[in-house]
């Protein structure tokens, strides 16, 4: 029995423009939640086109000339924009019959290649009953033919799988959403032995040390600790009326433990350093579930993803915005104070869901509506986007 992926109505829609637009290929990502017995899709994205493509207005005629590195490229920034519980589920390609045979060897290429690049930047770990299964969509522009296979990215070795596409009306609306602000006070050391005082590694070093902390912190949801396998919805009541405004949304309060306790006590050890990192301040983060019976267990871990990539999504964009207006080579070490971009969320057309974005103090609305219709391929009215944290 393969893999059922439900699928946001509107999607229908928009691959079916989509195959008019651009010939003889176009690709991109299909963005939604993964859950033990069936994937939830609510938004597929288009590559966006390179310079010289938007020009000619034409993708190249063979699938053997597709530019991986651009779509993988595109993957990861996308999964930037992404709040806990929604990630890139896999892959589509709506290609012309000449060009289907070569389609699923592309698409597999192209899984493998998405998956590993974001594994690589993220902090947690997962776990042991982690979906490990992602969509290879393909669509032939002349007879509007769907096949949805999948693969195991855990498996190099992985062969296709059929899997079901169903389209489902007002998928998007039906969605739980959990909120909270983490106060974040991370010291980071830098060793006098570091090479160069390379300040991105150590970063992420002490990124990775302090997501273990939030690995292990203490969820309160609405002022309640809940056991891991009961249902997120358990005693409350379901709200009813207008589809569009019901998300309901949990408050939840994130309590790190000081101790570790005695079991996993460690030995001290004095290390010379030269200098230390700073990241203060609070962020604020957000998850969502769908609402078909979702546990308790899997609402946290969907949030806890949400905090720890967006602190580290955060250093990341600091660290190429430097670059680029510094130069790799950049190594003053004097006392710096450099401002992390703020979150801000905006709403997706005719869902409950929001997506998430980064801006620094003097980036213009402008930039940000652009960003939505190059990564997204959706338009934002600048009234639409909430900037939700302070400076």
């Amino acid at each position: 029995m393969g893999r059922t992926y439900l699928v946001e109505e509107a999607i229908g829609q928009y691959l079916s423009d989509l195959t008019t637009k651009l010939k003889p290929y176009v690709t991109g990502l299909l963005i939604g939640q993964c859950s033990p017995q069936r994937d939830y899709v609510i938004r597929a994205v288009r590559t966006p086109p390179k310079e010289e493509q938007k020009e000619e207005n034409v993708g190249p005629a063979k699938l053997a000339s597709l530019d991986e590195e651009w779509i993988t490229t595109h993957a990861s920034q996308v999964s930037r924009m992404l709040p806990g519980g929604l990630l890139v589920l896999g892959v589509f390609i709506i290609a012309t019959p000449e060009l289907s045979k070569d389609s699923q060897n592309a698409l597999r290429r192209l899984i493998f290649s998405v998956e590993k690049s974001l594994t690589k930047r993220r902090l947690w770990k997962p776990s042991e009953e982690e979906v490990t299964d992602r969509a290879a969509l393909q669509i032939c522009s002349a007879t509007k033919k769907v096949v949805c296979r999948t693969y195991d990215v855990q498996d190099p070795k992985s062969s296709a799988k059929p899997a079901d596409w169903k389209y489902q009306s007002a998928l998007s609306a039906s969605w739980l959403a959990l909120g909270c602000t983490v106060n974040v006070n991370i010291h980071i050391p830098l060793l006098a032995t570091s090479p160069n005082h390379d300040l991105e590694k150590n970063t992420k070093n002490g990124l990775n040390r302090w997501s273990k902390q939030i690995e292990d912190s203490v969820f309160l949801i609405n002022g309640q600790v809940k056991d891991d396998d009961t249902e997120l919805l358990e005693g409350q009541k379901k709200s009813k009326g207008n589809i569009q405004s019901s998300t309901q949304f949990s408050d939840v309060k994130v309590l790190t433990q000081l101790s570790q306790g005695s079991s996993r006590r460690s030995t001290a050890t004095v290390q010379v350093c030269s200098g230390s990192i700073n990241l203060k301040g609070a962020v604020k983060c957000r998850a969502y579930v769908h609402n078909n019976k979702p546990k308790v267990k899997e609402a946290i871990q969907a949030l806890k993803r949400d905090i720890i990539n967006t602190l580290s999504d955060r250093c990341e964009i600091l660290f190429e915005d430097l670059i680029i207006n510094e130069g790799p080579h950049q190594k003053n070490f004097k006392r710096q104070y450099h401002v992390l971009p703020q979150r801000l969320f905006v709403p997706v057309a005719g869902s409950s869901v929001m997506l998430s974005d980064y801006k620094f103090g003097d980036e213009a609305a402008g930039e940000i509506q652009e960003r939505f219709v190059e990564m997204l391929d959706q338009t934002v009215q600048a009234e639409d986007i909430h900037v939700a944290e302070e400076m």
